[in-house]
């Protein structure tokens, strides 16, 4: 561990609420100086050695079921038996808690080292089995004694296809960091650095992106006029960013013989492409759900035409305060009337100090659920007594209410669930809450607070798809030609964000260098599982509605963690994501309430 003075962290709760305001981080460690860290890591290493010792150099569990059982057996015993996350989010966490916490950033770069060796020790293992013969594989897939494997194995046969040799995997694990992570790092710090004039001050990009949907007309327009120029600065480190994590991809890709961009992100959210071709499909076809939005808000707000700067600003405000007691107390409520265990799991966390509430200097913006195998799950948040807030609160838990059960009711194998599933449960008990509160709403709040749910809804489906093809077109583009230029990336995703937008927005040339800054793109078409989670989560819900004995169907589902395909697990749960027409079920739920809130503006 890295060196240096101690640093205390806050446990406490307010003497205000009955509840812990801030993380309690002594259910992981006391500080970097606990002893239990550093034999926890010595844990870690020893297990992995001792794995790679008994079974490195041995090939009879490649033909033989009851040595294979052995051998998952004993692999999934990491998994359920060690701290593997719970050392390095201890540091992670610190940090977001205060990002000049120099102590914390030194051991994530330590730790995060050694993990990476300790990951290496057994990567001989499922490559060594990923390469047995089709017969073979047929074999162990119908085995009875392999049964609580089977998905495990299905899983990694698919990876097969995919897979390098050891030694070749090892180099591709070491070249991320220049041909990936630097870069991406590199333009971060950039941004992270830039200061856009506002008024007499200069403000950083987060604290001006954050403020443009708040200020005036007038105010509004001069700040993001001011946030495009800062970012077209920087246009050509992106270019050359982008240019070469794309073509880093593209090389990767065709060693692992991937036919399009988007088919490893499939592989890994365990998707298939039919589903995201459907999605897709369904998503661009509605395009003018999103533009009759726009043209409703347009003639709400009195602006014609609005600008880039005005397509997500919110219609008013919902007035009341929304302290933290009182947020507590309304998605207590509202998770109860789903089932009680859940208010019960959000009263578990709020008691051991799993819930960090409110903003303060050096922590980190936005709001997070972190699960970790065999340590406690924490969620962060920045509560600032507003409506919003109350549905972040509701949005976190959903993520740690599907993390707890899924570490609950999965082995060590299954407890992660898939990223396309992720969105599901945090976005179900949102649309909870925010039915729960907008029954109390007055007349013109209601308007306000349905005005704001639909552009969510129109943001998390609609711009996301939209992004996601702005991403296919820039891979391809960057494929064929080698490389293209920042110019031509911003008219590009113009051209994606005028598909959803229509002609009631009116976008610059330069409105397109809001690419520069979306972090999303770095994350290779991570954007579609956005949609395919809201869109799923409204389908559930509506069936909750409808009838509520349902809540045991969406009870499996967060039980379910990563045991199976988002397709079946859903299926299981009695929703059918590969049904014709099952994607335009949601979107016709938000034109249903685009269509009621044109009749309460009149």
């Amino acid at each position: 561990m890295a060196k240096a003075i101690k640093t205390k962290l806050k446990k406490t709760s307010s003497a205000k609420t009955p509840f812990k305001m801030e993380w309690d981080l002594g259910l992981l460690y006391n500080s970097e100086h606990d002893p239990a860290l550093e034999a926890d890591m010595a844990k870690i290493e020893s297990a992995y050695e001792a794995f790679e010792k008994k079974y490195r150099g041995v090939s009879n569990y490649l033909t033989d079921e009851a040595k294979l059982f052995e051998v998952l057996t004993d692999y999934q015993n990491l998994l359920e038996t060690l701290p593997l996350s719970k050392p390095i989010n201890y540091f992670q966490y610190r940090k977001d808690l205060k990002s000049t916490d120099r102590v914390a950033e030194a051991n994530i770069n330590i730790i995060s080292e050694r993990l990476t060796k300790n990951e290496n020790k057994v990567l001989f293992f499922e490559l060594a089995l990923s390469k047995i013969s089709v017969a073979t594989q047929k074999q162990f897939l119908e085995s009875k004694k392999l049964a609580p494997f089977h998905y495990f194995l299905e899983r990694l046969f698919l990876k097969a296809k995919h897979d390098l040799t050891e030694a070749e995997e090892k180099i591709m694990s070491r070249k991320s960091l220049p041909s990936y992570e630097l870069w991406v790092n590199g333009t971060e710090k950039m941004l992270g650095g830039l200061r856009i004039p506002f008024g007499k001050k200069q403000v950083s990009l987060a604290e001006a992106l954050n403020l443009i949907p708040t200020l005036p007309k007038k105010s509004r327009r001069v700040l993001h006029e001011s946030t495009i120029e800062k970012l077209k600065e920087l246009g050509m480190v992106a270019e050359n960013e982008l240019n070469a994590i794309i073509i880093n991809k593209k090389i990767n890709d065709e060693l692992r013989h991937f036919e399009t961009p988007y088919d490893q992100t499939l592989l890994s959210y365990e998707n298939d492409r039919e589903t995201l071709r459907s999605l897709r499909l369904a998503v661009k076809d509605s395009f003018n759900v999103s533009q009759r939005f726009y043209k409703i808000k347009s003639k709400m707000l009195g602006i014609k035409p609005l600008t880039y700067a005005e397509r997500n600003i919110p219609a008013g405000k919902i007035s009341g305060n929304f302290k933290t007691e009182k947020a507590v107390a309304i998605v207590k409520e509202a998770f109860s009337k789903i089932d009680p265990m859940y208010a019960g799991i959000l009263d578990r966390f709020l008691k051991n100090g799993q819930v960090d509430f409110l903003p303060q200097g050096g922590k980190t913006s936005g709001a997070y659920c972190s699960g970790n195998l065999n340590a406690p799950t924490f969620v962060l948040l920045n509560h600032v007594n507003s409506f919003d807030s109350v549905m972040t609160l509701a949005h976190e838990m959903g993520h740690a209410i599907h993390t707890e059960l899924s570490k609950e009711s999965q082995r060590g194998l299954y407890k992660n669930y898939s990223t396309a599933t992720a969105e599901v449960a945090s976005t179900l008990f949102e649309q909870v809450a925010f039915d729960s509160v907008f029954e109390t709403l007055s007349s013109k709040e209601k308007v306000v607070a349905l005005h704001n749910k639909i552009q969510d809804d129109i943001q998390t489906i609609f711009r996301q798809i939209a992004c996601f093809n702005f991403e296919v077109e820039l891979h391809d583009s960057i494929r064929k030609k080698g490389s293209v230029s920042h110019e031509d990336i911003a008219a590009l995703m113009n051209t994606h964000m005028k598909s959803y937008l229509g002609e009631t927005v009116k976008l610059t040339p330069d409105d397109g260098y809001f690419f520069v800054h979306w972090s999303h793109l770095r994350r290779f078409f991570y954007v579609y599982s956005y949609a395919f989670g809201q869109l799923v989560s409204k389908a559930l819900y509506g069936r909750l509605k409808k009838d509520k004995t349902f809540s045991a169907r969406i009870e499996t589902f967060l039980r379910s963690g990563g045991s199976d395909t988002p397709e079946n697990i859903f299926k299981k749960a009695g929703v059918n994501v590969t049904a014709a027409g099952f994607w335009k079920e949601g979107i016709q739920t938000i034109e249903e309430e685009i269509k009621q809130l044109k009749k309460l503006v009149g």
